[in-house]
C-alpha cells in the first residue's frame, strides 16, 4: 500500500507544479527544470500537439501496430518528452512513434517528462538528439538528422559528435551518405543494402557504376567485401598511365569514351595511336557482370 500513496502523492505533486509552473519559473527556474527532469507526469493525450521539427517523417505501419498491441496490455513504459506551451497545451519533443502508437491503442493519458525550453532551437537540438538517441532511426534519418544539426543548430563536427555521443569519424560516414543518388539511400532506407554496402558505394564517383553496384548488390545478395573488390577491381587502371591516355585523347574521342562508360555501367578505356589505332578495355567485376556486359553489347 505504501508504494502505491507514494506513487499518488508524486502524480499530485508533479500535477501541482505543472499547474503553478509560471511562477516556479519566476522564482526557482533552476529547481523546476531538476524536477521535471527526473519525474513524469499522466499527460491527456488531446492536448498534445506535433513536433514540426521531428526529424522522423516515415512510420512503418506494421511495427507501428505491433507496438499498439503491446501499449494496450503493458500500457507505455518508455515516456515520451514534451515542451509546455501554455496552459493545458504541450508540444512533442521525442517519441512521436510511441505516441501515435498510443493513439491507436485508444489511450487519453501518456506518461512524460515535461521541459522548459527557453527558444526553437535549443528544442530543435534537444529533439533531433533525443531522437538519435533513443528511436531506432535508420541511417539516412541519422545522416539527415546531423546534417540538421550542423545546419540548423551551428553546431560544429566537434561539438555535434560530442552532442551525439559518437566520434567525427562516424558523423563523417554518417554526413556522406547523404552524397548518394535517391535511389541508394531509399534502398538503405528500406534495408535492401546495410550501411556498409552503402559505405562502399560512396567513394565511387561514377553515377552508373553506382547504380550498376545498386542492382548487383540486391540481385545477388552480394556481400559488402565483394562489393569492395569489385571497386577495387574497376579503380586498378584508373593510375597515372590511364591518366595521362585520358588526357591525350582528342574531345570526340573522351566523349565516346564517357558514353561508353555510362551506357556499359562500368570502367571504360579507350586508347588510341596516332595512327587511329587502338583499343577498348572493359572492365568486369564477376562473371555476372561479364554476362551484363555481353548482353548489353549484344542488344
Amino acid at each position: 500500500m505504501a508504494k502505491k500513496v507514494k506513487k499518488k502523492e508524486l502524480g499530485k505533486g508533479i500535477r501541482a507544479l505543472l499547474s503553478n509552473i509560471d511562477k516556479q519559473v519566476e522564482e526557482n527556474p533552476e529547481q523546476l527544470v531538476k524536477e521535471l527532469a527526473s519525474n513524469t507526469a499522466m499527460i491527456n493525450i488531446d492536448t498534445i500537439e506535433v513536433n514540426p521539427f521531428q526529424p522522423r517523417k516515415e512510420f512503418e505501419q506494421g511495427p507501428l501496430e505491433e507496438l499498439s498491441e503491446s501499449i494496450k496490455v503493458h500500457g507505455l513504459i518508455q515516456p515520451i518528452t514534451l515542451r509546455r506551451m501554455g496552459q493545458n497545451r504541450y508540444q512533442l519533443i521525442s517519441g512521436e512513434r510511441r505516441l501515435r502508437a498510443s493513439r491507436m491503442a485508444g489511450l487519453t493519458e501518456v506518461p512524460a517528462y515535461v521541459r522548459i525550453v527557453e527558444n526553437d532551437q535549443e528544442m530543435l537540438e534537444m529533439a533531433l538528439i533525443e531522437n538519435i538517441q533513443r528511436e531506432d532511426l535508420n541511417a539516412v534519418e541519422v545522416a539527415f538528422t546531423y546534417q540538421r544539426l550542423i545546419d540548423e543548430c551551428k553546431l560544429t563536427h566537434e561539438k555535434l559528435s560530442e552532442r551525439v555521443g559518437k566520434n567525427r569519424s562516424s558523423v563523417t560516414n554518417y554526413l556522406r551518405l547523404l552524397k548518394l543518388p535517391p535511389d541508394i539511400q531509399q534502398a538503405l532506407k528500406q534495408r535492401k543494402i546495410s550501411m556498409g554496402h552503402a559505405r562502399a558505394l560512396v567513394g565511387v564517383e561514377d553515377l552508373a557504376l553506382q547504380l550498376m553496384l545498386l542492382k548487383q548488390i540486391t540481385d545477388e545478395d552480394l556481400s559488402v567485401r565483394a562489393v569492395e573488390e569489385i571497386i577495387r577491381s574497376y579503380n586498378q587502371p584508373a593510375g597515372k598511365a590511364a591518366a595521362k591516355s585520358k588526357s591525350k585523347l582528342p574531345a570526340e574521342y573522351q566523349s565516346v569514351q564517357d558514353n561508353l562508360r555510362q551506357y556499359l555501367g562500368s570502367k571504360v578505356l579507350l586508347k588510341r595511336k596516332s595512327n587511329g589505332a587502338g583499343q577498348i578495355v572493359i572492365n568486369f567485376g564477376s562473371d555476372a557482370d561479364l554476362n551484363r556486359l555481353l548482353d548489353l553489347i549484344e542488344q
